[in-house]
């Protein structure tokens, strides 16, 4: 007999099997996003930059600085212990709200196209609502693992992080600021859902969040332009709709094989903002459709990495924060992406390690360092790296090792509770057993409940039942909800 063919597909989860296939995979994933991006900025600035400054290197040099300032803030995300990571979670972000008040300050934040968003320090320019959704994504995390220990309510879960949201979206829409607003929108709902909450309650909460976003895009002036633009683009095209218009043009442009790279036509003033909020039309123009679809399947990628490593995560912390990035992180492509082609009204967010921005780039990168951090902490890199495999990467960066991760004094406690011995079963009266004899002793009436406390406890182990890999989305959650929840549906029951 012929030997059995091998399932297509077996190398590359041989692959994915190894312990730091997910820091390997969010390295290089960060590496040729940025590296696209620098070369994309090079292109699609090199004529507005020869304009301004007589040299058609003068954004790409700035952008290059940036891209290293963002490798150093990778490597010391991927220093930081957890530890000091939460100790410093809520001080950091205190100073970062701060920062978004002072930047309000006549004198002391620069105002720039009627915006008053930066901090001008002569050399470089530095952007808070960057920094501060970081900030935000890292104390929300550190805030919702520490209330796991403890029986929360809703008002408790809600409370010191609703607020605090809300108050940086304020901060933020005074600026004014609307693409940076979303941006927070979108991080304070992935920590509420991944935090979880009920699903009736995040939904309203939903709701609310997109009522107040469409308040704000229709009370502003060139806020309700881009809307109209973008419910009637025929209205003003050489107006209101001219940038929206242009893009598209720039996309047909492209083709399938594109113009090749630097032959694109819309950067010569054409397009505005080319080689910051529209640079993926730049890479649909001189990249074509290939190119389009290489920054589509990256960002595809990361989504099913950084999902991965918080499902085989077994800290909280880590499982809150690393599907809260990524879910900003592809979120805020996704949208941009989205207005390029016409499916979104035009917001301003940046697509992420590829649009032009020194802050934006500089903060991502630190915040893909933090996920690889979190993939040297899955339990398969720590008994690796204790073990002395550690990988070519980690002794040339000389990274420590990983902290073994050991549950607070609450959560051994509640996990003690849950093993206790079962109460003693109730035997059915000798008139009621089937038969009316002495016979063997019959299945309690208890034995169905109490298989299915069991088979509840076996679905809260994350390594049970399932491969770590292929988790749901309720065990990509950092937690079953300690409070109180009415329906069955959903405690994760199958009633």
């Amino acid at each position: 007999m012929s030997p059995a063919r091998k399932p297509s597909g077996t190398w590359f989860g041989a692959w994915l099997a190894r312990p730091f296939a997910d820091f390997h995979l969010v390295v290089t994933i960060a590496t040729l996003l940025t590296t696209l991006g620098l070369v994309m900025v090079l292109s699609a600035s090199s004529v507005e930059a020869y304009t301004a400054d007589k040299s058609a290197y003068a954004l790409f040099i700035q952008q290059a600085a940036f891209a290293v300032l963002g490798v150093v803030l990778f490597y010391v995300a991927l220093r930081i212990p957890l530890r000091m990571l939460r100790r410093i979670s809520f001080p950091v972000f205190a100073i970062s709200v701060l920062a978004l008040v002072l930047v309000l300050i006549p004198g002391i934040g620069s105002r720039v196209q009627g915006s008053r968003r930066w901090f001008d320090l002569g050399f470089v320019s530095i952007q808070p609502s960057e920094i501060v959704k970081v900030t935000l994504i890292v104390w929300g995390a550190h805030l919702l693992a520490a209330r796991r220990t403890e029986k929360s309510s809703y008002r408790e879960i809600l409370m010191p992080l609703v607020p605090a949201g809300l108050l940086v979206c304020l901060l933020i829409v005074l600026e004014p600021n609307l693409s940076t607003t979303i941006a927070v929108g979108l991080v304070l709902a992935a920590l509420l859902w991944f935090g979880g909450l009920p699903v009736r309650l995040f939904v309203t909460i939903g709701i609310s969040g997109v009522v107040a976003a469409g308040v704000l895009a229709l009370t502003a002036g060139y806020r309700s332009d881009r809307m109209r633009a973008f419910l009637n683009s025929s209205e003003d095209p050489q107006g209101i709709g001219y940038q929206a218009r242009q893009a598209l043009f720039s996309l047909a442009d492209g083709g399938i094989w594109g113009r090749g790279l630097g032959q694109s036509r819309a950067k010569w003033s054409y397009l505005p903002n080319a080689h910051n909020d529209f640079i993926f039309a730049i890479i649909g123009e001189e990249l074509g459709f290939l190119g389009c679809a290489l920054v589509l399947g990256l960002f595809a990628l990361f989504v099913y990495t950084g999902l991965r490593i918080a499902s085989r995560s077994v800290d909280p912390f880590l499982r809150l924060m690393t599907a809260t990035a990524t879910v900003w992180v592809t979120g805020q492509a996704l949208i941009n992406m989205g207005y390029v082609v016409g499916l979104l009204p035009v917001t301003g967010l940046q697509l992420p390690l590829v649009s032009a921005g020194g802050s934006s780039l500089a903060i991502t990168l630190f915040m893909f360092g933090l996920i690889a951090s979190a993939a040297r902490h899955e339990p398969e890199a720590v008994a690796a790296l204790h073990a002395g495999q550690d990988g070519r990467f980690s002794r040339l960066l000389r990274l420590p090792k990983p902290e073994v991760y050991s549950p607070s004094r609450a959560q051994a406690a509640r996990a003690r509770g849950g093993l206790r011995a079962a109460p003693p079963r109730r035997e059915l009266p000798p008139a009621r057993r089937r038969g009316g004899g002495d016979g063997a002793p019959r299945r309690s009436i208890d034995s169905d409940s109490s298989r299915r406390r069991a088979g509840a406890a076996g679905r809260g182990d994350p390594g049970r039942g399932e491969s770590r890999g292929t988790m749901s989305w309720r065990t990509t959650r950092a937690w079953e909800p300690t409070y109180p929840i009415n329906h069955a549906r959903e405690r994760g029951n199958p009633r």
